[in-house]
């Protein structure tokens, strides 16, 4: 594990210069749709982005929602850039196989005293998992031969290594999912602002036309709704990310912990 802290450093680097770039592209993206897909001039009456939209043309009355909606989708594309990064770096963190079967195959290797199998599973599993269980196996075989420590000292050495191994590999894990967080909290937010304010526009128009027209009204509304459906579809897709990213998260740290204490099961029961 000598190479953790620099393996680890070099992951928390790109982890951190991402939200810098992704999070302005997304945005940019975001004003670029709005401007010139939905709001381009064959979604609209007579070809005129102020007038009302064609019937039936929801790209027009995306369009109309608002400048709270390049916003809500900024926040889309973050959601989904930072998942699929997410989701990358946990696939890699698991490694090359299920981590439920390699964990079965280092307590198999253990029980039967083979900590160069065990250890050979971890080099093959690869990954933050498969680093953090070869670091503990590595203490593991060093204590074996250490005849200057107690058996309680020697288990509590092994089971030191694997928590500041996992304090070096997992962290790097958990990092960007604060921003899908954070989203699946404010997205229906936003969008409820953007709706109130449409319908306040709705309404304005109603008190100085003077008559009142249902019709207008109906627009109106519809089109203030646009931003509340667009605020709940980020929302609910950040909330799903977070939800799974977290699961597998904490899944990996639960076989992580299980096999740290196989390890100490097995040392203290063979030496």
């Amino acid at each position: 594990m000598a190479n953790a802290p620099k393996q680890n450093e070099k992951k928390t680097n790109s982890g951190s210069i991402l939200p810098y770039i992704a999070i302005p592209l997304a945005f940019v993206i975001g004003i670029i749709l709005y401007k010139f897909v939905f709001g381009a001039a064959s979604h609209f009456k007579n070809g005129d982005p102020n007038n009302d939209p064609l019937p039936g043309d929801y790209m027009g009355v995306i369009y109309k929602g608002g400048f709270i909606v390049p916003i809500l989708l900024g926040l889309l594309f973050i959601t989904i850039i930072f998942s699929i990064e997410r989701f990358i770096t946990i696939m890699r963190a698991a490694g090359t196989g299920p981590v439920d079967k390699f964990v079965r195959n280092v307590q198999y290797s253990l029980s039967k005293g083979d900590i160069n199998g065990a250890i050979a599973a971890c080099d093959k599993q690869k990954g933050s998992v498969g680093n953090v269980v070869r670091s503990g196996l590595t203490t593991y075989n060093k204590m074996t031969s250490e005849s200057g420590m107690t058996k309680e000292q020697r288990i509590a050495a092994i089971q030191k290594e694997v928590e500041e191994a996992t304090s070096l590999e997992l962290p790097s894990l958990e990092q960007n999912l604060p921003i899908i967080a954070t989203i699946a909290t404010i997205a229906t937010l936003i969008g409820l602002i953007g709706t109130v304010l449409g319908m306040i526009r709705a309404f304005a128009g109603m008190a100085t036309s003077g008559a009142p027209d249902a019709s207008a009204l109906a627009t109106g509304i519809s089109e203030a709704l646009i931003n509340t459906a667009l605020g709940i579809t980020t929302s609910a897709i950040a909330i799903v990310a977070y939800s799974y990213f977290t699961t597998r998260i904490d899944g990996m740290t639960y076989r992580i912990d299980e096999a740290g204490y196989s390890m100490q099961q097995q040392f203290s029961s063979q030496y």
